[in-house]
């Protein structure tokens, strides 16, 4: 394996026009960029039809427009929080963020979290590429889902191979046509597109339709935790972590609230399932004849966000490679791990049916519930036991100080597991608490507190004073100075 670690200023530097690096340490040398464009990425990577979509959860029980908006904004505003600490590591640590939870899960245990990642990546893409194909079918009348698949995921795979700069430039550009577009069409329905009276109100409140739709949005805005600082990594040591947090919060709460709101207005106002048919509808009640021209707007969003995963993905991918035996993090590595998710994906959507569609919302939930755990655990670790100090070139290495499994930080996701079991709410199956509070789900709130409590008590037997020298060390040798948060 190449020395992926910062061991000097020396390292060679990645000026290509496609982007070289995957999981390793990002030089110095290489670090540019401002923190706003972390706004844009994240806004445009939530502002598309997915994100509508999932707005459309809680009307589908029937919840009012009044209630699935408080429900949206409570559920991203915590959702997102969770989202936006762990951008703020990437430019302390210039790590991806899957390999950087080796120091809490061990060089070989994080592998486990990374194919649950990697599965849920996977998941969103077929959904993402259902969504695209159907708008291709009512544009163009064309029933040709897979020639419709192939298309939307070959862009988002090359887009992905160019890699890190490319994915942010292309997020900025997406952003202004999305306000041309999306931005008028929803500053016009609030005025000629009216909703009945009792879907301004709070009439037929239910705790059970509430909670979905603020689950389902708090699970979306968490399902971008597991890998949000590799799109934070390549930003100077020196920026200041209030800053990295601030703008990825506020493109991830404004994206996502904004679609998802749209969504529950669609559904509202015309009573529909369908968001694609939804939405031709509002833009053709705004501007008649205007459905298809928003439609199309909106699938360079669906392959933007397709690359996202794509891209993270194949980090995952090539971390749980790693943790297994060493691999060389080439180019062709990358290219080989994008593709393989690229491809899984694509089949996986061309032999699924409908009913993966209808089951999105569960998807969701139980994204949520096997991300809480980790999320818990990593930022516990970062802001409160190691405080952001951290031994890059031994995450690295197997055996090393933070050893191949991590068992501190497995079992309080194993105990943040086994204590949400009583509290979930799924399709499939409600747990004898969750039950007793009339499918009222709190797994979230319980797994966070529990798997957090956890790990602190188990973090007391960590040498905490051997590993600090040890980054100071390091730090002496690579001339990195990391801003603490809050200066």
């Amino acid at each position: 394996m190449t020395d992926t670690t910062p061991t000097s200023q020396t390292a060679a530097v990645d000026t290509g026009l496609v982007e070289r690096r995957s999981i390793e340490w990002v030089p110095l040398t290489e670090r540019r960029g401002n923190p706003k464009s972390l706004f844009s990425l994240w806004f445009m990577s939530n502002a598309n039809i997915t994100t509508l979509a999932t707005g459309m959860l809680g009307a589908a029980l029937g919840a009012s427009f009044t209630i699935s908006t408080l429900a949206i904004l409570l559920g991203a505003a915590v959702g997102t929080v969770f989202t936006a600490f762990h951008s703020a590591q990437g430019p302390q640590l210039g790590l991806p963020q899957m390999i950087q939870s080796r120091a809490q899960f061990g060089y070989r245990g994080v592998a486990l979290i990374c194919m649950i990642v990697v599965f849920s990546l996977v998941g969103f893409n077929m959904f993402n590429q259902m969504l695209g194909a159907e708008i291709f079918v009512k544009t163009t009348g064309g029933e040709m889902n897979v020639l419709w698949y192939a298309i939307i995921s070959g862009l988002a795979l090359m887009l992905a191979i160019f890699g890190y700069h490319w994915i942010h430039r292309t997020q900025k550009w997406l952003t202004w046509m999305f306000l041309l577009t999306f931005g008028l069409v929803s500053v016009a329905a609030i005025f000629m597109v009216p909703l009945s009276a009792e879907q301004i109100s709070f009439s037929g409140f239910t705790w059970v339709s509430f909670l979905v739709q603020f689950g389902a949005a708090a699970s979306y805005a968490l399902g971008w935790a597991p890998y949000v600082s590799d799109y934070s990594r390549y930003l100077p040591p020196e920026t200041k972590p209030g800053k990295a947090l601030a703008y990825t919060y506020g493109g991830v709460f404004v994206g996502m609230s904004w679609l998802m709101i749209l969504g529950a207005f669609v559904a509202a106002a015309f009573t529909s399932g369908d968001p694609i048919g939804a939405v031709e509808q509002l833009a053709n009640d705004v501007l008649p004849g205007s459905g298809t021209v928003l439609l199309l707007s909106a699938l360079p969003g669906l392959v933007a966000v397709i690359t996202v995963n794509i891209y993270a993905a194949g980090m995952e991918l090539i971390t749980t490679a790693d943790s297994i035996r060493p691999v060389k993090p080439t180019l062709a590595v990358r290219m080989i791990a994008c593709s393989l998710i690229a491809v899984t994906a694509f089949i996986g959507a061309s032999v699924s049916s409908g009913e993966f569609l209808d089951n999105f919302g569960s998807f969701l939930v139980i994204l949520l519930y096997v991300l809480v755990p980790w999320t818990s655990v990593n930022l516990v670790d970062y802001y409160f036991v190691r405080r952001g100090n951290y031994v890059v070139a031994e995450i690295f290495r197997a055996n090393g100080v933070y050893g191949n499994w991590g068992w501190r930080g497995m079992v309080a996701y194993v105990v943040g597991l086994l204590t949400m079991v009583p509290f979930v709410v799924t399709t499939w199956w409600v747990g004898p608490v969750a039950s007793g509070l009339g499918d009222a789900d709190i797994a979230l709130f319980v797994g966070l507190v529990t798997s957090a409590i956890t790990y602190l008590v188990l973090a007391r037997t960590l040498d905490l004073d051997a590993e600090r020298a040890a980054v100071e060390a390091e730090r002496a040798d690579t001339g990195i100075q990391v801003v603490t948060f809050g200066r």
